[in-house]
């Protein structure tokens, strides 16, 4: 299953990769969030893609999102997509522990397929409309969520349409936000004349002089 539309020219196109085992309504978030429908009954998911326009923070986005297979057999192929993820939604569902322990391997998982980056990443514990099945309490999720380098967790439902929409602005928000501090750290002047910092803390003050290098000295 597959919804797309024409992306404007120049809109930010937003890829984002929805993880978690199988199950736990990654689905029917996705579905809920683009098509604003929920579905009773859906097939396992083996991989679709979705692609939804909208206004984050008053600027247009497109969201190009991939819901992945949950059963352990689909791993190759999940492994595949990770590469080209920019933002990570790891979602569990509230009413399986199981579930939610699981969500450490993802993370491990994002970890090995994109060793030295530091991905943008929020926690989701769905079905919260079943609070009486509930297994996962809301500190648990939270602490999960910190534990995992994200920090942000939202309960959602798809069924009832609850914080659908925020945990997908959400993670454009966070992959915004890593992309700015990664400019910002580009910019640094601290981080420019690295080597020039480099040999002017490692070497004696009679090796600058040989190289030609002078101070200023103020009385």
């Amino acid at each position: 299953m597959s919804a797309q539309g024409p992306s404007p020219k120049g809109r930010r196109k937003y890829k984002v990769v929805i993880l978690g085992d199988g199950g736990v309504g990654k689905s029917a978030l996705v579905i809920q969030f683009v098509c604003h429908r929920f579905l009773e009954y859906h097939d396992p998911t083996i991989e679709d893609s979705y692609e939804q326009q909208c206004r984050i923070d008053d600027e247009p986005a497109h969201l190009d999102i991939l819901d992945t297979a949950g059963q352990t057999e689909f791993t190759a192929m999940r492994e595949q997509y990770m590469r080209n993820g920019e933002g990570f939604i790891l979602c569990f569902s509230l009413t399986d522990r199981r579930s939610f322990d699981e969500l450490i391997t993802y993370k491990h998982l994002i970890n090995r397929v994109r060793a030295g980056e530091e991905m943008p990443i929020i926690v989701v514990g769905n079905k919260c409309d079943l609070e009486q099945k509930r297994q996962v309490k809301y500190e648990e999720g939270l602490t999960l969520a910190r534990q995992l380098g994200g920090g942000k967790y939202f309960e959602t439902s798809a069924f009832l349409r609850k914080c659908v929409d925020e945990v997908f602005h959400g993670i454009v928000r966070e992959i915004k936000m890593k992309e700015k501090e990664r400019y910002e750290l580009s910019q640094s002047p601290q981080k420019k004349p690295g080597r020039v910092r480099k040999l002017l803390t490692t070497l004696q003050p009679s090796h600058l002089f040989r190289k030609g290098v002078h101070f200023k000295h103020k009385d």
